[in-house]
Protein backbone atom coordinates (compact mmCIF):
# COMPACT_ATOMS: atom_id res chain seq x y z
CA UNK A 1 0.00 0.00 0.00
CA UNK A 2 1.35 3.41 -1.00
CA UNK A 3 0.93 6.27 1.47
CA UNK A 4 -1.19 9.06 0.03
CA UNK A 5 0.11 12.60 0.49
CA UNK A 6 -1.70 14.94 2.85
CA UNK A 7 -3.36 17.60 0.67
CA UNK A 8 -4.44 20.95 2.11
CA UNK A 9 -6.35 23.86 0.62
CA UNK A 10 -4.50 27.03 -0.21
CA UNK A 11 -5.16 29.94 2.14
CA UNK A 12 -6.00 31.96 -0.99
CA UNK A 13 -8.82 29.61 -2.00
CA UNK A 14 -12.44 30.73 -2.11
CA UNK A 15 -14.00 30.05 1.34
CA UNK A 16 -17.21 28.92 -0.38
CA UNK A 17 -15.33 26.08 -2.08
CA UNK A 18 -15.89 27.29 -5.64
CA UNK A 19 -12.26 28.13 -6.49
CA UNK A 20 -9.92 25.94 -4.50
CA UNK A 21 -6.34 24.92 -4.97
CA UNK A 22 -4.94 22.03 -3.00
CA UNK A 23 -1.23 21.63 -2.27
CA UNK A 24 1.00 18.89 -0.91
CA UNK A 25 4.74 18.36 -0.49
CA UNK A 26 5.56 14.81 -1.54
CA UNK A 27 8.62 15.31 -2.12
CA UNK A 28 7.96 17.93 -4.79
CA UNK A 29 5.38 20.65 -4.47
CA UNK A 30 2.18 19.34 -6.06
CA UNK A 31 -0.78 21.59 -6.92
CA UNK A 32 -4.24 20.56 -8.12
CA UNK A 33 -7.76 21.92 -8.56
CA UNK A 34 -9.89 20.50 -5.74
CA UNK A 35 -12.88 20.21 -8.07
CA UNK A 36 -10.91 17.74 -10.24
CA UNK A 37 -9.33 15.82 -7.36
CA UNK A 38 -8.28 13.11 -6.91
CA UNK A 39 -8.08 12.04 -10.56
CA UNK A 40 -7.49 15.40 -12.24
CA UNK A 41 -4.16 16.78 -13.41
CA UNK A 42 -1.48 17.95 -10.99
CA UNK A 43 1.32 20.45 -11.40
CA UNK A 44 4.62 19.16 -9.94
CA UNK A 45 7.28 21.74 -9.07
CA UNK A 46 10.73 21.14 -7.55
CA UNK A 47 11.68 22.97 -4.35
CA UNK A 48 14.39 25.09 -6.07
CA UNK A 49 11.99 26.07 -8.88
CA UNK A 50 9.29 27.03 -6.37
CA UNK A 51 11.78 29.10 -4.33
CA UNK A 52 12.86 30.92 -7.50
CA UNK A 53 9.22 31.60 -8.43
CA UNK A 54 8.38 32.98 -4.98
CA UNK A 55 11.50 35.18 -5.01
CA UNK A 56 10.60 36.52 -8.45
CA UNK A 57 7.06 37.52 -7.51
CA UNK A 58 7.93 39.23 -4.23
CA UNK A 59 7.28 42.99 -4.20
CA UNK A 60 10.37 44.83 -5.37
CA UNK A 61 11.84 41.78 -7.09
Amino acid sequence: MVDQPAWFKSSYSDPEGANCLEVTFSPTLRIRDSKAAPTGPELHVSAPAWAAFVAAVQPGA
